[in-house]
């Protein structure tokens, strides 16, 4: 369904949050029990969701081939750990990670456009985005204009996120938004609204390089957004949470949240991910701890 045929909304009326509401959600799913069977399993569904993230200006393709290598083998000595769902990396490395992953599954995601500032002419967007896919990306991280839509210009975000859609081709887009420095809830909302519209394959909250990064509150105001856009044109767009995931006691809240709110259909890689490096090793640790009885030393787990 492309934008074309969708009914787009007036952003300035987006729905309001109901802060207190969310407050109380947001407690009562960090308070459900997980018992061993289904904790196992969400341990496993974890791994399987994360997009294994290196962004940092001193990234060096040894380094990418590295965290491959680890994307690939978690942890060889547990039978049937899952792979994860993606390599993240800058475009300059996308062909680095797309040889060492080739047959592997895992896909390779690329942000742009001005990553993480987004503070770039639409046209040097564009063809950051088109470089992404060249080199060989199958999914597209992009920042929306935080200072543009913080000065109410609403269709110039849409139409930014429009033309990066049409640049990627048949790669995925995930629209970041920077939760972190929208200040409020209904900004959320209101940026959501205007993703979803675009034509966004996921709507992720953060780069990782703004505090606060994911929160469980800004998360459930964004997959509300996606139930609400689901029930009005009938289109599935997948979630990503990323920045500040770091434990598997906190992802496994986020997956309760996940399932009571969208349902066992987001239930998979396909869906939702986790924008995280760390969580993966605690994760392994807590598997570990389930198939030896003992927790393993940080030793045995690579450093990201």
């Amino acid at each position: 369904m492309s934008t074309n045929t969708l009914e787009i909304p007036d952003f300035r009326h987006s729905p309001r949050v109901d802060e207190v509401g969310i407050e109380e959600r947001v407690s009562r799913f960090t308070k459900r029990s997980i018992k061993t069977d289904a904790k196992h399993a969400g341990l496993h569904l974890i791994l399987s969701m994360i997009d294994l993230t290196t962004l940092e200006g001193k990234d060096t393709e040894g380094k990418v081939r590295q965290m491959c290598y680890k994307a690939k083998h978690l942890h060889d000595s547990i039978e049937g750990i899952p792979k994860v769902a993606a390599v993240c990396v800058y475009p300059s490395l996308v062909r680095v990670a797309k040889k060492e992953l080739d047959g592997s599954g895992i896909n390779v995601a690329a942000v742009a456009t001005a990553f993480p500032s987004g503070q770039a002419p639409k046209a040097v967007k564009i063809a950051d985005t088109k470089f992404a896919v060249k080199e060989g990306a199958d999914e597209v991280d992009m920042v929306i204009s935080r200072g543009k839509f913080l000065e109410g210009d609403y269709k110039f975000v849409f139409d930014e996120i429009v033309a990066v859609k049409e640049a990627c081709g048949n790669a995925h887009l995930k629209v970041i938004l920077e939760t972190g420095e929208l200040s409020t809830l209904d900004n959320v909302r209101r940026a959501s609204d205007i993703a979803l519209y675009a034509g966004a394959d996921f709507i992720k909250t953060s780069t990782g390089k703004v505090s606060p990064a994911a929160t469980m509150q800004v998360t459930l105001v964004m997959l509300e957004a996606i139930r609400d856009f689901y029930y009005a044109t009938g289109k599935m767009v997948g979630m990503k949470p990323a920045g500040g995931i770091s434990k598997s006691k906190l992802a496994l809240h986020y997956l309760v949240m996940l399932k009571e709110t969208l349902g066992n259909a987001w239930m998979t890689s396909e869906w939702f991910r986790f924008g995280a490096s760390s969580l993966a090793n605690d994760v392994l640790m807590q598997l570990a701890k389930q198939e030896y009885g003992n927790y393993q030393s940080m030793d045995y787990f690579s450093l990201d």
